[in-house]
């Protein structure tokens, strides 16, 4: 097999990959509360800062995805009880909330770790060869681990008790409360796994990237896109619109730049808001 098609193909799957791991936790924050978190990419971004913490500390890079779940979990508890359960049932106002959530948040970085680009080493340095091809072994790795998890959750998410509930509150909330379902701690509880799920993110791109307190703007932007075209509250929507936004993207840029690859997407993303609003997979 040509070892250029094999290297697009790759680049392809990781590129697919990673923003679907991105675009998860907006996308369960969005599709059980209704809410556009306009901070996900700064926990995003804490959790690659979790990375460097780690990194500058002499500790192994493997300690910063526990450090970025209890970072991002403790924050995304307190905002969930201070800023998004009080306004629950007003979206534009959750929305300015949470954007002054992440201004609060890149400003803090800002003040800790400076506004220059951080890097981090991983160990895992190297290519292996795939079907003729040398492809970076740590992308290999992220790739393999990112398919493995997002198969999990969508196994459990379907077949599982507690993934039933979870449909039954996204499809009613009102009902599902009077079934006896505790809301208010799923919907805390969603919050929580969302932005945490976020930051372990952040970690795992953290070698790959250039970490600096606004990083998260394009991964908040590239979300968005992926739930305006796939449709909100489901996972088969969250998949359809990281196929469509992240092929766009990745094709565009690779035949002609990276600055019209973001023009493609935005042109994508208005198209479906016009012609279908809904996205491809209604919410279910």
């Amino acid at each position: 097999m040509d070892p250029l098609l094999v290297t697009y193909g790759l680049n392809l799957a990781y590129q697919l990959a990673v923003l679907a791991l991105v675009v998860l936790g907006l996308g369960i924050v969005f599709g059980m509360l209704g809410i556009m978190n306009m901070a996900h990419g700064e926990f995003v971004m804490l959790g690659a800062y979790c990375a460097v913490a780690v990194q500058q500390a002499g500790l192994p890079l493997l300690l910063a995805l526990p450090l970025a779940i209890l970072v991002c979990g403790a924050i995304g508890w307190l905002a969930e009880r201070v800023l998004i359960r009080p306004l629950r049932d007003r979206p534009f106002d959750t929305l300015l909330a949470t954007w002054g959530l992440s201004i609060l948040i890149r400003k803090a970085v800002e003040a800790s770790f400076g506004r220059g680009y951080q890097s981090i080493e991983h160990g895992m340095t190297g290519t292996s060869q795939v079907l003729g091809a040398d492809y970076p072994t740590y992308r290999l790795a992220l790739l393999a681990t990112i398919v493995v998890a997002l198969g999990a959750i969508a196994l459990w998410y379907r077949r599982s008790p507690a993934g039933a509930r979870v449909q039954a509150m996204v499809a009613n909330p009102a009902l599902a409360q009077a079934l006896g379902f505790d809301t208010r701690a799923m919907a805390r509880n969603a919050f929580v796994i969302g932005v945490a799920s976020a930051g372990v993110a952040g970690v795992m791109l953290a070698p790959l990237v250039r970490i600096e307190p606004y990083m998260g703007l394009d991964y908040l932007l590239n979300g968005f896109f992926v739930l305006v075209v796939g449709g909100l509250g489901s996972l088969a929507g969250l998949f359809a619109g990281t196929g469509i936004i992240g092929g766009t993207q990745v094709l565009a840029s690779s035949l002609l730049d990276q600055t019209f690859g973001y023009l493609a997407v935005l042109l994508v993303a208005i198209g479906f808001l016009w012609l279908k609003p809904d996205g491809l997979v209604a919410r279910t």
